[in-house]
């Protein structure tokens, strides 16, 4: 157990370097390719948009090849796409974070069932604990690809191609469980019923959804943000990290507490309030506070990923229908979270600045909070799960 825990970390410490890695090279890749402030809008927001679009076929793939099987083929495509960033051309660009986000859509929707399946008694600090390596994973991105693009000859496609070298890695440590443990996985699967008619799960896929796009704004924009107002790219990039690196500690702290609750609706609310709060931070005070408001980002935002991630938990009856109801909102909720960088990319190629995010900033904060609210009620959706 305590080797499938470590394991699910190892995996989960891959499902962000994505995002990150390129949020931070950004301004290079516009420089270099000639890429314009909308076309760099679609390139952040692609990967997102794919783990909408494939994370509803996660538990269907599960059913057939087995959920450790098919984590394991997740792991291989996302190398593969991973890797396939650093030809240099814009084209394997686009090609290699589509095959990066459809395969982490994957991995989002299977491990929140596997920790119901596995880790039934000890969910919110399994939940908090493969977070932490989320939240790691991103942190290292952000912090370490300039330094390792300057390693490389300043080579932006290559230090984005780094980060297939740790998918590939775990993949060849993940092996022997998943082919070990496949068939077991496959004789459990169960049909669900309903859950799109239930008004508890979209108030989940909406909260889902929407503390995604702001966290994708951040992964996506921040750097460039900072950038625009001065801090130079190594520096922009450690403000990312250290805001990342504290929601390793939020996402740790949040979900036991929250499970001690009778709800979670006022911490979903308060956490939202306080990552929206920050990020405006972020954008107008004065740069001498960055770090304080980075600071605040951090534990608003890793705070809402966790509880977000732990109310798919809480709010299922089994590992069936956890596995269901994170298909369906990291689903639509990744699609709704594609519109938050695409539109941070629009608004400042049609305002030439970052101020007029403000806006959308807000929009967000502001229905991440009315959504969490109705997610934090302490029931289950309302579903029937039979043997197909």
């Amino acid at each position: 157990m305590i080797l499938l825990g470590f394991s699910l970390m190892l995996i989960a410490f891959n499902l962000r370097p994505v995002f990150s890695s390129l949020s931070v090279l950004l301004p290079e890749i516009i420089r270099q390719t000639g890429l314009s402030s909308a076309n760099a809008g679609y390139l952040t927001t692609l990967p997102v948009l794919c783990l909408g679009l494939f994370a509803p076929l996660a538990p269907k793939l599960a059913q057939r090849f087995g959920v450790e099987r098919t984590l394991l083929g997740m792991l291989v495509l996302l190398a593969l796409g991973t890797a396939l960033r650093g030809y240099g051309g814009i084209f394997t660009l686009f090609i290699g974070s589509a095959l990066a986000g459809a395969s982490i859509a994957v991995g989002n929707v299977l491990l929140p069932s596997l920790v119901k399946r596995d880790f039934a008694h000890h969910a919110a600090t399994m939940t908090g604990l493969y977070t932490m390596a989320l939240c790691g994973g991103a942190a290292a991105a952000a912090a370490f690809t300039v330094p390792i693009a300057h390693k490389l000859g300043g080579s932006w496609a290559l230090a984005l191609a780094a980060w297939a070298i740790p998918a590939a890695i775990v993949a060849l440590i993940w092996a022997p469980q998943s082919l070990r443990q496949g068939k077991l996985a496959r004789q459990s699967a169960r049909a669900v019923t309903g859950l799109w008619r239930d008004r508890l799960a979209w108030q989940v896929t909406f909260f889902m959804g929407l503390q995604s796009a702001l966290a994708y704004c951040v992964m996506g924009w921040l750097a460039p943000i900072l950038r625009e107002r001065g801090l130079d790219g190594v520096t922009a990039g450690l403000v990312v990290s250290v805001s990342i690196m504290v929601q390793v500690v939020t996402s740790l702290v949040v979900p036991p507490l929250a499970v001690r609750c009778k709800n979670q609706q006022l911490f979903n609310v308060a956490l939202a309030i306080i990552a929206g709060a920050a990020l405006l931070g972020l954008l107008f005070a004065p740069t001498s506070t960055v770090w304080i408001w980075a600071i605040l980002q951090g534990v608003g935002q890793g705070g809402l990923f966790a509880i977000a991630l732990t109310v798919i938990v809480l709010r299922s009856p089994d590992s069936h229908v956890a596995a269901h109801l994170s298909g369906m909102a990291q689903g639509i909720g990744y699609v709704l979270a594609a519109i938050g960088p695409l539109l941070v990319g629009l608004l400042h190629s049609w305002t030439g600045s970052y101020t007029a995010t403000s806006w959308l900033f807000i929009a967000l904060t502001a229905g991440a909070a009315i959504n969490g609210w109705g997610a934090g009620r302490a029931m289950h959706v309302r579903v029937t799960s039979d043997k197909p």
